[in-house]
Order: C-alpha cells, then sequence, then structure tokens
C-alpha cells in the first residue's frame, strides 16, 4: 500500500527526487494524499490521460490564509481560476476509483481552496504569477521516514497556447 498526493510544483521536479518534509519544494496540491494499491505505472498513467491536452497556464497568488486544524499554518492562497479548479476535478475523478475506501475523506466533494503552503522564508507572494507547467506525484512516506518524500512521477502540461 502507497499513500500519495498529486501536486502542481512552481518549479520543475523529477522522478526520483527525494527531499525532507520541512522542504517541500512550493506546489499547489490538487488532489489531496490518499491511499492506494495502484501500481505507479498505474497511478501515473491515469494522470497522464487526464491531463492530455491540457495546456500550461498561469494563475495568480491571492493574500494569505492559515490553514491546518489549529489554524496554524501559513499559505498563500491562489485566486479562483477556472483551468485549476477544473484540473482539480477531472484528477479526482480519475484517481478515486484507484484509492483505498479509507481515503474517502480525501474525495469528498466541497470547494477547493488551492493553495500554496510558506515553507520557512519561501512563499508565493500576493499578486505573483504563477505559472503551472507539470503534475507531480509524490510519495508520502510517514513523516518520520529518513528518505522523506520522492517523486515517483511527473506529468507535462502542454505547452501554453499563444495568440
Amino acid at each position: 500500500m502507497s499513500r500519495v498526493v498529486v501536486v502542481i510544483p512552481l518549479e520543475p521536479l523529477h522522478a526520483g527526487t527525494r527531499f525532507a518534509v520541512r522542504e517541500w519544494p512550493l506546489h499547489v496540491t490538487v488532489v489531496p494524499p490518499f491511499s492506494t494499491h495502484a501500481t505507479i505505472d498505474d497511478l501515473a498513467r491515469a494522470i497522464a490521460e487526464t491531463t492530455a491536452g491540457v495546456s500550461a497556464f498561469p494563475v495568480t497568488a491571492g493574500r494569505g490564509a492559515l490553514f491546518g486544524r489549529r489554524h496554524d499554518i501559513p499559505v498563500t492562497l491562489v485566486d479562483e481560476d477556472a483551468r485549476l479548479t477544473g484540473l482539480h476535478a477531472a484528477l479526482t475523478a480519475a484517481l478515486h476509483p484507484l484509492a483505498l475506501p479509507s481515503s474517502e475523506r480525501s474525495f469528498q466533494p466541497g470547494p477547493y481552496r488551492p493553495h500554496v503552503t510558506v515553507k520557512g522564508e519561501r512563499r508565493a507572494a500576493e499578486g505573483e504569477v504563477l505559472r503551472l507547467r507539470q503534475v507531480a506525484l509524490v510519495d508520502m512516506a510517514p513523516r518520520s521516514s529518513p528518505g522523506g518524500r520522492e517523486v515517483l512521477a511527473t506529468v507535462e502540461l502542454a505547452p501554453a497556447q499563444t495568440g
């Protein structure tokens, strides 16, 4: 069984890259963490099929907020964008059948609040244009794992259309 999350990194990631929990690269989560028995190939294929034809696109960083159960995790909200909301909905629908029933909470309908979690001094500044170009599947190994998180697969979005 694996526990994974699907994110859009603000800087490109590469499969096999590892990082400590506190050193997460800045990203927007598009599918919250879920448990699965599916293979990495099956998950990557579902992501690739769902994003086929989706072009890279910009979004704008909004105001700051506090997330978490205790409202103590600083984040920068991402301004509402139909493309991002649509990508979230499509990936959630595609990956839900691959999730274990214990992960049902990750797939509950509700408002999608895209955001970038502040990591130390690293953050998305209000008004900053964030270019979304890639979707990454990341292993959510236990927080205590000495190897930290690992990027399992990445899918590039199509080049942004001009004109």
